[in-house]
């Protein structure tokens, strides 16, 4: 069988980590994740994560709270490595190398992102989580994935949510909303949807990085999205 993709960005909604609890980390969910990456990179992808940090804080919201955009957004990135340290110790716990690569100097908590570094550590079996976003205020985590796939070299962006795709309205409010199965980036904008925000949907389409949204909240769904079961949406140029 061959492959569909060789190099992955894998990104992981923080919400999802939340599980069932409302807010933090859920360790259920965090180990059925865990089980799910392990499963591909015995396939022999190689994989580069990048997490939310929305179960812990959120820095646009807390700018209507009253924080500081900047300040928020910089606890924003810190609830990024939180969860990173997490992922990274599920990983540990069942067998696959890690690296976490931090988007500001943090050592000893990870080594500071470098482009070479992530690659060099892919190549050698490690899984790589980066974190901290882009390390400046007012990007999201999302272009921040946008910025690392297309750094790596990424064949893909696997965009785990917890709808399979990308549909015409909102499926959690519209009946009637139905599924793409693949949708340009330019349909994307003209239709106004809400795939990831315009600056990391820009970044994609200009880099030619293709965008694969699907349920990573249905266990087997990552394995499932690499043998090329159509599962979930493509978003391409």
């Amino acid at each position: 069988m061959t492959m569909r993709f060789k190099r992955i960005l894998l990104k992981l909604s923080g919400e999802s980590l939340m599980g069932e609890q409302g807010f933090g980390i859920d360790p259920q969910r965090l180990s059925d994740y865990a089980q799910q990456i392990k499963e591909v990179h015995e396939m022999g992808v190689q994989i580069g994560i990048v997490i939310g940090g929305g179960n812990i804080f959120r820095g646009l919201s807390g700018s209507q709270k009253g924080f500081d955009r900047v300040k928020g957004d910089q606890m924003g990135m810190c609830a990024t490595v939180i969860n990173s340290l997490a992922l990274s110790s599920a990983l540990g716990a069942i067998g696959v190398k890690t690296k976490v690569l931090t988007a500001i100097r943090m050592e000893p908590i990870g080594e500071f992102y470098s482009k070479w570094k992530a690659i060099e550590a892919m190549e050698s079996g490690h899984v790589c989580i980066f974190s901290a976003g882009t390390g400046s205020p007012y990007f999201t985590t999302d272009t921040g994935s946008s910025l690392r796939g297309i750094e790596i070299e990424a064949d893909v962006m696997l965009k785990g949510t917890r709808v399979d795709g990308i549909y015409t309205a909102d499926p959690e409010k519209d009946p009637k909303a139905t599924k793409f199965t693949d949708i340009t980036y330019d349909e994307i904008y003209t239709r106004g949807l809400k795939v990831m925000d315009l600056t990391a949907t820009t970044m994609c389409k200009e880099n030619n990085l293709p965008i694969y949204v699907f349920n990573m909240d249905v266990y087997g769904n990552l394995k499932r999205v690499i043998d090329g079961e159509e599962i979930g949406t493509l978003v391409h140029n």
